[in-house]
C-alpha cells in the first residue's frame, strides 16, 4: 500500500549515476497527502527511492521539466512535455542502514518513488549522537533534525559560503555554540579548543557563556583580555612591513643579519639553550627592538673628528629606552671635518625615523608595548611565549575570540596571518606532546576569510592557511573558513575544504566557484542557493550523508545584524554631549 501511494513514475534511462524518470501520467496531483503530511512532487534538491529487491536505492532531484529529458531519447522518439526529471543516485538502503555509494543500478521501467518521513529518517538518522551536534531542521521535514559530523566537518575542514544578509554570522555562531555546548554539558569532554579569528567583533557577546576573548582595549571587569603580538615572534618579512617605508633588497639583508645576531646573543638568556645553527631570522626568540633601532641609526648618524674615522664627533650620550639617539656633530659638506660615515651607513635612515614613529604610536602598542612579553635592553624576558600560547588555546573555555578589530587596517592581513602562522608552528612542533594538534585537535575558524586570502597573494595568511588546508589533517588542525565572497578565495584553500555549507549567494561568479568546490554530481543543486530563505542553507560533503536542505537554528543577534532603519529613524535625535564622546573615544582610541 504505502509502495502504491507513493508511486510517481518511471526510470527511462540511465547514464552513469544520472537517471532520467518519466512521472507517471496517472498521477493526478503533484501535491500528494500522505499519512497526513503533503510531500511535492520535483522539487529541485528533494529526494527519490528506486526499489530494487532486498535494497532501496535512493537519488537527488537535480532537474525538471523538458530540459530533463535526455536528448537522444527525444530525438529517437520526439517526447515532449514538463513530466520529467532528472535525479543523481546518492546511496542506498541496506536492511535498516544507509549507505553513501551504490554497488547496483537501476534499469529502465524500474518504479520511482517519493521520499517519505520514514525514508529522511533512515537517511539522516543513525548519526552518532556522541560525536554528532545538532544545527538545525531539515527543510524536507521541519520535525527531524540537522545533524552533522563532528569528525569529518572539523579534520576535513569546512567552508560556510553565502551573500551578505544571508545569515553566514548565525551558521558560525550556532555551529560553534553546539560544539561548546558539549564542551560545557559533558564532564569528559574538556579540552575542546576552537580559535575564532573576528576581524569585526561581532562574535563576543554571542558566544560570551563559552569563550575566552583577547581584544585591543579589552574590558577586564568582563573578562576581556588584552590582546599582545610579541613582534619578536613575527616572521622578518612581516616584522619589516609592520614598518611604513621601502627598503632594498641590500637594506633588507643588513637589518635581518642584525637581527639575527641579536637572537643568537639573545638565545644564550634562554632556558634551555636554543641550538646557535638552527637560528634564524625567522625564531621566535626575543630581542630589544629598541637596541636594535639605537644601534642602527647611531651608525646613520655617527660622525668623525679625522679621516681615519676613529676619534668620534660625539656631543650627547642617547638612550635605547627613551629612543633618543647619540647626538653628534653635523657632517660637514667640504672634505673637512667632522666626516661622515658614509662607508659604513647603509643610507637608512628615513626608515628608522619611520620605524621609530611606529614604536611609539599608540595604535601599535600590542606590538610594541608587551609588558612581561617585552624584552629588556640585552633581551632578557620575563616570561616567553609557551605563556602567550598557553592562553590563547589552553584556556579553561572551549572557544578563544582573537578580536582584531581594533587592529590597524594597514596591517591587519600580516597580523592575522602572523598570528595563525606562530600557533600553527606551535602546533606543529608539538606534533608529540600532548599540547600540540594530534593529541589535542584544533579548529580555526576565519571570519570574513576573502579580506586576507586573496587568490594568488602570496602573503602570510594565503600561504599559512593553503598549509593548513593541505597538511592541517595531520597535525590535528581543522579549518572553518567565512567569506561572502568566495570567488576571491584561493582555490586551493577551497578545493580543500570536504565540507561546504553554501547559504543564499546570487553572483554568479560565487556560485561557479561553490560548484568547483563540490563533486560534480551535485553541481546542479547549486542553482538553488539564490532562491534560499535567510538563515537555510546546502550542507554538502563529508560531514553529513547526502547533501542536506538545512533551516539553522536561531541565535541571539550579534553585530552584524542589520540596524532596523524603520524603527531606528523613531527615536529621539542624540544629546549633542555625546558627539564630544566620540571625539574622545577617537582620539583615544578606545570605545566608550
Amino acid at each position: 500500500m504505502r509502495n502504491k501511494e507513493t508511486f510517481i513514475g518511471k526510470v527511462r534511462s540511465v547514464t552513469g549515476s544520472t537517471l532520467a524518470i518519466e512521472l507517471h501520467e496517472d498521477i493526478r496531483s503533484t501535491l500528494p497527502i500522505i499519512d497526513g503530511i503533503l510531500y511535492r512532487i520535483g522539487q529541485i534538491g528533494s529526494f527519490i527511492r528506486i526499489p530494487f529487491g532486498y535494497v532501496d536505492l535512493y537519488g537527488v532531484i537535480t532537474q525538471a521539466g523538458s530540459d530533463a529529458i535526455p536528448e537522444k531519447l527525444a530525438e529517437q522518439e520526439g517526447l515532449k512535455g514538463s513530466r520529467w526529471i532528472k535525479a543523481t543516485l546518492i546511496g542506498e538502503r541496506v536492511g535498516n542502514r544507509f549507505e553513501r555509494g551504490v554497488l547496483q543500478f537501476p534499469i529502465a521501467d524500474d518504479e520511482v518513488h517519493l521520499v517519505t518521513k520514514d525514508d529522511l529518517e533512515l537517511i539522516y538518522g543513525g548519526i552518532d549522537e556522541s560525536k554528532s551536534i545538532v544545527v538545525g531542521q531539515v527543510s524536507a521535514s521541519e520535525n527531524l533534525s540537522a545533524r552533522i559530523d563532528i569528525d569529518r566537518l572539523i579534520n576535513r575542514h569546512c567552508a560556510i559560503l553565502g551573500s551578505t544578509g544571508s545569515g553566514k554570522s548565525n551558521t558560525v555562531s550556532v555551529i560553534l555554540e553546539a560544539i561548546a555546548s558539549r564542551h560545557h554539558d559533558d564532564e569528559n569532554i574538556k579540552s575542546t579548543r576552537i580559535l575564532l579569528v573576528d576581524p569585526h567583533g561581532e562574535y563576543g557577546d554571542i558566544l560570551k557563556n563559552y569563550s575566552q576573548i583577547f581584544k585591543l582595549g579589552a574590558d577586564l571587569s568582563k573578562g576581556e583580555k588584552e590582546l599582545v603580538v610579541p613582534y619578536w615572534a613575527l616572521p622578518f618579512q612581516e616584522f619589516i612591513k609592520s614598518f611604513p617605508g621601502n627598503l632594498t633588497e641590500k637594506q633588507e639583508e643588513y637589518i635581518r643579519e642584525e637581527i639575527l645576531q641579536r637572537k643568537i646573543k639573545a638565545s644564550k638568556k634562554l632556558n634551555p639553550i636554543p641550538q646557535e645553527e638552527a637560528i634564524t631570522a625567522d625564531s621566535p626568540i626575543p630581542f630589544s627592538i629598541k637596541q636594535l633601532w639605537f644601534d642602527l641609526i647611531d651608525i646613520e648618524q655617527k660622525t668623525f673628528n679625522n679621516k681615519e674615522l676613529t676619534e668620534v664627533a660625539l656631543e650627547s650620550l642617547g638612550d635605547p629606552e627613551a629612543l633618543k639617539p647619540n647626538k653628534y656633530s653635523i657632517a660637514s659638506t667640504n672634505n673637512t671635518a667632522p666626516f661622515s660615515n658614509n662607508r659604513v651607513a647603509q643610507g637608512i635612515s628615513s626608515f628608522l625615523n619611520l620605524m621609530r614613529n611606529r614604536i611609539l604610536d599608540q595604535r601599535f602598542k600590542f606590538l610594541f608595548k608587551l609588558d612581561t612579553l617585552s624584552p629588556g635592553i640585552d633581551g632578557t624576558i620575563s616570561s616567553d611565549l609557551d605563556s602567550l600560547i598557553e592562553s590563547w588555546i589552553g584556556t579553561e573555555k572551549p572557544i578563544t575570540i582573537l578580536d582584531l578589530s581594533s587592529i590597524p587596517s594597514e596591517i591587519m592581513g600580516s597580523i592575522s596571518g602572523s598570528l595563525l602562522s606562530i600557533i600553527y608552528e606551535f602546533l606543529y612542533w608539538g606534533q608529540n606532546e600532548d599540547v600540540g594538534g594530534r593529541q589535542t585537535p584544533i579548529l580555526f575558524v576565519l571570519e570574513e576569510a576573502h579580506n586576507y586570502l586573496k587568490s594568488g597573494e602570496n602573503s602570510i595568511a594565503s600561504r599559512t592557511v593553503q598549509k593548513i588546508a593541505k597538511e592541517g589533517r595531520k597535525y590535528g588542525s581543522g579549518l572553518l573558513l567565512v567569506t561572502q565572497r568566495p570567488s576571491e578565495l584561493d582555490d586551493t584553500v577551497l578545493s580543500q575544504c570536504g565540507s561546504v555549507i553554501a547559504l543564499r549567494m546570487t553572483n554568479s561568479s560565487d556560485r561557479g566557484h561553490v560548484k568547483s568546490a563540490v563533486e560534480d554530481s551535485l553541481n546542479e543543486l547549486v542553482d538553488l542557493l539564490p532562491s534560499l530563505r535567510t538563515g537555510e542553507g546546502l550542507i554538502m560533503g563529508e560531514c553529513v550523508k547526502l547533501p542536506m536542505r538545512t533551516k539553522f537554528s536561531k541565535t541571539r543577534e550579534s553585530k552584524s545584524t542589520d540596524p532596523l532603519v524603520s524603527k531606528q529613524w523613531k527615536t529621539t535625535l542624540p544629546e549633542s554631549s555625546n558627539y564630544n564622546k566620540v571625539l574622545e573615544n577617537w582620539r583615544n582610541n578606545k570605545f566608550s
